[in-house]
């Protein structure tokens, strides 16, 4: 597809005590692609995309992202991060969250108010901007999160389990969104438990107790399996009957 790696993961090992979250995972993320990591909680998913966005640690291997080793303070000004935590100011309302993130990530006053409007409009949170954080339903801060993350328009974006606690209609729109940065060269990783929102990935990859145990197109992984189900996929690539 013409594309070119943005993301290196170099056999990369995360240890906690004796315990390994992580056992030599290495992949790739390329420009203008979706990548997705679909496993069960616990899988790993987390560590590792936090070791990728420059704010986990890792014991052993490499990562670089846009040719700069992590962790780079340059390289990440310019990911979008989403965390399953939603990272937000409780007692600040949607817009003061947005005001503060915007200087933060440095995005000129000029560029400010309208990019704010952009992303509020977006998520559908327009109506709710001046309401306090802490009166926000779950999915209502999920959305926020995913605003803020593409407040300084970066050029990867990576986005943990973002479509948790979000009503089916607003992850379509959301999965839209993505489609459409994708189609102006942003390259998103994208984790995941929900079987069927694999199928909107470029290319998926397993992960099950740690362990990157299949890669490649969704359709190519089906013919593997010789399954048009994504969790029997799962199972058959994770050694359990289906």
């Amino acid at each position: 597809m013409g594309y070119d790696a943005v993301v290196r993961v170099e056999h990369l090992t995360q240890r906690f005590g004796k315990r390994t979250i992580l056992h030599d995972i290495s992949l790739d993320l390329q420009r203008g692609e979706i990548l997705g990591l679909l496993g069960p909680s616990g899988a790993g998913k987390t560590t590792l995309v936090r070791a990728i966005a420059g704010i986990g640690e890792y014991s052993e291997g490499q990562i670089a992202v846009l040719g700069e080793r992590m962790p780079s303070l340059r390289v990440v000004q310019r990911i979008g991060y989403m965390g399953q935590a939603d990272a937000l100011y409780q007692d600040l309302n949607g817009l003061d969250n947005l005001t503060f993130f915007s200087d933060m990530y440095g995005v000129s006053k000029k560029r400010r108010s309208s990019r704010i409007e952009e992303v509020l409009e977006l998520v559908q949170l327009t109506p709710d901007a001046k309401r306090p954080v802490h009166t926000y339903s779950g999915g209502m801060r999920r959305r926020l999160s995913l605003a803020i993350a593409l407040l300084h328009e970066p050029d990867i974006l990576i986005l943990d389990e973002p479509t948790v606690g979000v009503d089916p209609v607003l992850r379509k729109n959301f999965w839209t969104e993505f489609r459409r940065l994708q189609a102006i060269g942003v390259s998103l990783l994208i984790t995941t438990h929900v079987m069927d929102e694999a199928e909107h990935c470029d290319r998926l990859g397993l992960i099950r107790d740690g362990r990157l145990i299949a890669l490649g197109k969704p359709s190519e992984l089906k013919e593997q399996a010789d399954s048009q189900s994504m969790e029997d996929v799962f199972l058959h690539f994770g050694g359990v009957q289906a």
